[in-house]
């Protein structure tokens, strides 16, 4: 076996010593790798660059020592980069993998403007596993990389030691004062809304915690734990009641956390959670021994809803019959409060903000929409204007094109993303789009199996992939047989159109649809108002949930079940309870 290493390098030429002998490729190779190919039957070569073994067709009969030179330009590659749970990007290198890791570094910093310190893992094929990428030669084309954020180290505290028995003799000097300590960041202003106390940020979770009780609470809880443990006897109600407003007041608390509207299922997740945390406090007769206490947080909630409608706290004030129309005064008639998982449905304004001053944030935004390359700063006035306008399109439910004079920058991709985001703490299209291309091999497999007319125009959907194979037509084909699998028409959210003329003259008669002009590019179109253009299909599906959550719009009822399933399935809103066709489709695809 030959061995080769590389010598020199120049601009126009490779020098390699083959068994000690040099030889020269006199081929220019500026930024192009070397190659050597022994003609060895077997192993066939190496690459210089990289060391990694080179296979040929070409076999000598015979052993030679001869060997061939050549130059090759870098290939490209493709990186599958995750950046978080539900944001999974692609990263294009023309010019192949970089040499070092610095450079990978830089590209991905650069790529997805990405300000925070980082390390990078890659997926090992052997364990399946993500391990800490230490070189680039472990990378390959099309390989998975994650970007992995480093926690924030604070800047070391240095204490300056000074003799007191100096200090009356030496000058008073001013501090002197760190420059950053006063400089207030991009973050803090865009996410200036959520000062207030109202404003939530976390969902509901997957496990409720239960929270900490008063001192005397806890010691009386612990000791009916014990004896249940010894004697397995459950606290008794005379030892309870005096308990009751400090357990009831604290989960009261803690719920309003995530929603001042908790749903039944909800609440009996809480109670459930009481009781298995503290087993003494079970009751006796109940099917899993919380029933009593959802009965009782149930009324709970109402007090502490009817306190904080005396606060003043928007979320509930709304609903007060006073805040009604006279034939809407009733308490449970024409109800504002989530209904599609919203976490933050009408929130508080910041600290120190008043409808008055957010109106002046707001005119001041429409000055600012004229300016170019003032995305940044309008982003920030959007985050800053939020309680305002959810105000406005909760109570008021203003028309789309009133909604369009007011706040036009919603109207846009990335606001109608952000304010979905803020609504809901959810990132829209990575969530959807993640979970569309997760569960399409498994429902396209699914609705193969349909049978009668709904088999026959699904399988007549699939057709259209033997014209275009694409991604995003994959994710249409996938949304389409959906529809169609649980019984709803997809001519009710998509119409087709040859030109932009055909579609302005239809405009007036569409309520909500996704209008596709030609075979590609689609837009959405609500209350006869063009909403986004310019998309493609599975986007605009995502979009239009955005637009759906912004504007405090209902699900069309010829639609109901699909968008169920978007809103459940592919954006994973309050997925624990759905129809029975929604949740068999879950079953069938997860």
């Amino acid at each position: 076996m030959f061995k080769a290493r590389r010598v020199t390098t120049a601009e126009t030429h490779q020098s390699v010593v083959v068994n000690g002998l040099q030889s020269l490729c006199r081929v220019p190779c500026k930024d192009k790798k070397l190659f050597i190919f022994s003609w060895y039957p077997g192993f066939k070569g190496f690459n210089l660059r990289r060391g990694q073994p080179l296979r040929t067709n070409e076999i000598s009969p015979s052993p030679s020592p001869e060997f061939v030179y050549r130059c090759q330009m870098p290939q490209p590659a493709q990186l599958r980069v995750i950046i978080a749970d539900h944001d999974v990007r692609k990263v294009v290198l023309p010019s192949g993998i970089p040499e070092t890791l610095d450079d990978l570094h830089s590209v991905i910093r650069d790529t997805f403007s990405i300000a925070k310190d980082f390390s990078l893992h890659y997926k090992d094929e052997d364990f399946d596993e993500f391990f800490t990428l230490l070189s680039t030669t472990d990378l390959k084309d099309k390989d998975t990389i994650k970007v992995v954020f480093l926690p924030n180290q604070e800047p070391p505290i240095i204490l300056t030691l000074t003799d007191v028995t100096n200090m009356n003799n030496q000058p008073c000097e001013e501090p002197d004062v760190d420059d950053t300590a006063s400089v207030s960041t991009d973050d803090t202003l865009i996410l200036s809304s959520e000062d207030s106390p109202g404003h939530r940020s976390q969902r509901w979770p997957a496990q409720f915690s239960i929270p900490s009780f008063s001192g005397l609470t806890e010691i009386q809880i612990q000791s009916g734990n014990e004896r249940f443990n010894k004697y397995m006897t459950l606290l008794t109600t005379k030892d309870l009641i005096p308990l009751l407003p400090d357990i009831l007041g604290k989960l009261a608390e803690a719920i309003y956390e995530y929603t001042a509207y908790p749903s039944s299922l909800q609440i009996s997740e809480v109670a459930e959670a009481l009781t298995q945390k503290h087993p003494c406090l079970k009751e006796p007769g109940s099917f899993n021994g919380s029933y009593g206490w959802a009965q009782r947080l149930k009324y709970k909630m109402n007090n502490f809803r009817s306190k904080l409608r005396g606060l003043g706290c928007p979320e509930v004030e709304v609903n007060s019959l006073k805040r009604k129309q006279t034939h809407d005064q009733y308490p449970a008639k024409n109800l504002k409060k989530p209904k599609k998982a919203e976490v933050n449905y009408l929130p508080p304004h910041a600290q120190g903000e008043t409808t008055a001053s957010l109106e002046k944030e707001r005119v001041e935004l429409l000055s600012e929409m004229m300016k170019r390359d003032n995305s940044k700063v309008v982003a920030q006035k959007m985050a800053k204007t939020f309680s305002l306008r959810r105000e406005e399109i909760v109570k008021e439910a203003p028309a789309i094109s009133e909604c369009m004079k007011r706040w036009p920058a919603l109207f846009s991709e990335a606001q109608i993303s952000e304010e979905f985001k803020r609504i809901t703490t959810v990132n829209l299209q990575s969530t959807f789009l993640a979970k569309l291309d997760q569960c399409t091999p498994k429902l396209m497999a699914l609705t193969q199996s349909k049978g009668g007319a709904a088999g026959l125009k699904i399988r007549n959907i699939k057709d259209m992939l033997l014209e275009d194979n694409t991604v995003e037509r994959q994710r249409e084909i996938a949304i389409r047989c959906l529809m169609v699998y649980l019984g709803e028409k997809e001519e009710d959210l998509f119409k087709q159109y040859w030109d932009v003329e055909e579609l302005d003259a239809d405009l007036a008669m569409q309520v909500m649809k996704i209008a596709i002009i030609g075979d590609g590019c689609a837009t959405i179109v609500v209350e006869g108002t063009k909403i986004l253009q310019g998309i493609d299909v599975a986007r605009s599906c995502a979009l239009l949930m955005g637009v759906i959550y912004a504007l405090n719009l209902r699900y069309p009822k010829q639609l109901k079940f699909t968008f169920e399933a978007f809103q459940k399935l592919c954006l994973e809103l309050d997925g624990q309870k759905a129809s029975s066709k929604v949740m068999n489709l879950k079953y069938g695809i997860f």
